[in-house]
């Protein structure tokens, strides 16, 4: 939970330094670590809301190229359908339905949603 939280603090923000970070994070290979996360801890309804947000907030990205690129890497890594099984374990989780649906949002919409 707090290395997903970790995760969100490092791609915080918008603009060409927040990219930055978020592809230094990216290159490192965090999106197949926070998808893997969220299967080992799939019990944890913190765990899948903070996962949901760090993958939300590395594949949101300002520049196009970066984004679909992040988008491509989070779907490559299996973060749909894990993202999909967080729904279904926390049914009653409003925190944990709210990050999930934004995070799928911005997946299969094939663009970064900017208006959250």
């Amino acid at each position: 939970e707090e290395a997903c939280q970790a995760l969100c603090n490092i791609a915080a923000g918008a603009g060409a330094q927040a990219d930055a970070r978020k592809q230094a994070a990216v290159d490192v290979g965090a999106l197949p670590l926070v998808v893997a996360a969220m299967r080992a801890h799939l019990a944890s309804a913190g765990a899948q809301e903070q996962a949901c947000m760090a993958l939300f907030s590395l594949i949101r990205c300002a520049e196009g190229a970066h984004g679909n690129a992040h988008l491509q890497a989070a779907v490559a890594a299996g973060a749909s359908p894990q993202i999909v099984a967080a729904m279904r374990a926390h049914v009653a989780n409003a925190a944990v339905q709210e990050q999930a649906w934004w995070t799928l949002v911005n997946i299969t919409s094939g663009v970064n949603v900017q208006g959250r």
